[in-house]
């Protein structure tokens, strides 16, 4: 095998030195060095084919056999959801989030379920065999089945894989990975790519489906080096605070499925159980109506929710008013307040506002503009709305309310949680007659709205 080579190469201008230095010696760069690996040409790893190169050829896309994808259920149904379906071989799907929110419960609980019917292999590279084992045994799973190896070494795990030929294989976590021919300390950005080649280049061979957990940031975004998340077939992450009882996972990325498709889990003593009806956990209904308070009726990938979205509007003493918002975009708020003190004269400019969406839901679809400003301006004049009516569309600056997409499973959702009333854009107005018993009513610019809820 040949002697690999150690380069630094510049992140700034891309020049390449043979040792590391603290300044980069053609940009000047301070800190931009980062240690990578250069082998001599011809070498099998990067040959990219076998055989002879005149064998080679292009062909149209039409040529191109389609084969039905043969996916495989990880017994748990809300992460099948997720995942498009169920575990395509020879995938490659990294997991995110915060300490603590349950990413190896997950692993261990979807490995075991497997692993009765596949071969599987757990890699632990934070944890004892101990650790792992008691909480499997906390976790009350059938785990007779799944084997575990307790590793670092990239070259070792893969040697070891090789020889178990598992189908379905997790490596926990790829920050505590390393791989011998660099220098660097486990966790660098040269050693995390590094690995991850060479366990994403495995499963692509073998046809493995492989799941990686990765570490998060302070700004709750994933560690290491941005390639990670291009280099994998699935990213998810997993939301919510780690002192509630609920999880959400979502899909940011998905080569096999939609992405910002949506999973819920509730945290148990037992690990984590699906959600089955999300809609009913995040509505919490009020003894009476109260003001600030409306619902929202939001999608999630494929499936659509009901969530409360709350509004609280209160006098500010300070030169510049507060605007905060908790599962929301704080620059959309400030635009929706732009539109309400245009098109509709409530002004907000000696006013703090703070909107929350309850349950811990992040909601980035456009179709909150109107509950959100609906909510706003009933805190404001400490009118209730009523308990029975919905909401969604998107506000122009123009005044306009905007259609948004599958609004009539919108609808259908809200009637079959009860609800009476709903106030829609015109162009997401039922085509084919009434849904239920619910009233729908269809406005076309803001002050119409205003002019509905009460």
């Amino acid at each position: 095998m040949a002697k690999q080579k150690i380069l630094y190469n510049c992140t700034s201008c891309g020049a390449q030195a043979s040792k590391w230095a603290g300044q980069c010696s053609d940009c000047g760069a301070w800190n931009t060095l980062q240690e990578g690996v250069v082998q001599a040409a011809g070498h099998p790893r990067f040959t990219g084919y076998a055989g002879d190169a005149s064998r080679l050829h292009a062909e149209t896309l039409a040529d191109v056999e389609h084969e039905h994808e043969a996916r495989v259920s990880t017994g748990v149904g809300e992460l099948d959801r997720v995942l498009g379906g169920g575990l395509v071989p020879g995938s490659v799907t990294l997991i995110g989030g915060d300490p603590g929110i349950g990413k190896s419960t997950l692993l261990t609980q979807t490995l075991a379920a497997l692993s009765q019917r596949l071969p599987t292999l757990y890699v632990s590279g934070e944890e004892s065999r101990r650790q792992v084992g008691l909480r499997a045994q906390r976790l009350d799973l059938a785990v007779d089945k799944l084997k575990l190896l307790t590793e670092t070494g990239i070259e070792r795990m893969i040697q070891v894989a090789q020889q178990e030929a598992p189908r379905v294989m997790a490596v926990d976590s790829i920050q505590t990975v390393y791989t011998d021919i660099l220098q660097s300390a486990p966790g660098s950005v040269a050693q995390v790519r590094e690995s991850a080649a060479q366990l994403v280049r495995f499963a692509k061979q073998t046809q493995t489906a492989l799941f990686l957990v990765g570490h998060v940031t302070k700004d709750g975004t994933l560690a290491g080096p941005r390639v990670l998340e291009h280099m994998v077939d699935t990213v998810l992450y997993f939301e919510g605070d780690p002192g509630s009882r609920y999880r959400i996972i979502r899909a940011i990325k998905n080569r096999f499925g939609a992405v910002n498709e949506l999973g819920v889990f509730a945290m148990t003593d037992k690990g984590l159980r699906e959600v089955s009806n999300p809609s009913a956990i995040f509505l919490s209904r009020h003894e009476k109506p109260v003001p600030g308070s409306i619902i929202l009726v939001t999608r999630e990938g494929s499936r659509p929710m009901l969530v409360e979205v709350q509004a609280l509007v209160d006098e500010s003493h300070l030169a510049n008013p507060r605007r905060v918002t908790l599962g929301h975009e704080q620059n959309r708020l400030a635009m929706l307040l732009a539109v309400l003190h245009r098109h509709a004269g409530v002004a907000m400019y000696d006013q703090d506002v703070f909107v929350n969406v309850v349950g811990g839901v992040r909601v980035n679809e456009t179709a909150a503009d109107l509950p959100v400003l609906l909510s706003i301006l009933s805190s404001y004049r400490d009118r209730a709305l009523a308990e029975d009516m919905v909401a969604f569309g998107e506000v122009g600056l123009a005044g306009e309310i905007r259609p948004v997409p599958n609004g009539e499973e919108r609808l259908n959702e809200a009637a079959k949680h009860g609800f009476k009333r709903a106030i829609v854009p015109r162009g997401n107005s039922p085509k084919k007659g009434k849904i239920g018993d619910m009233q729908v009513i269809a406005v076309q610019r803001l002050d119409e709205a205003i002019e509905q809820i009460w």
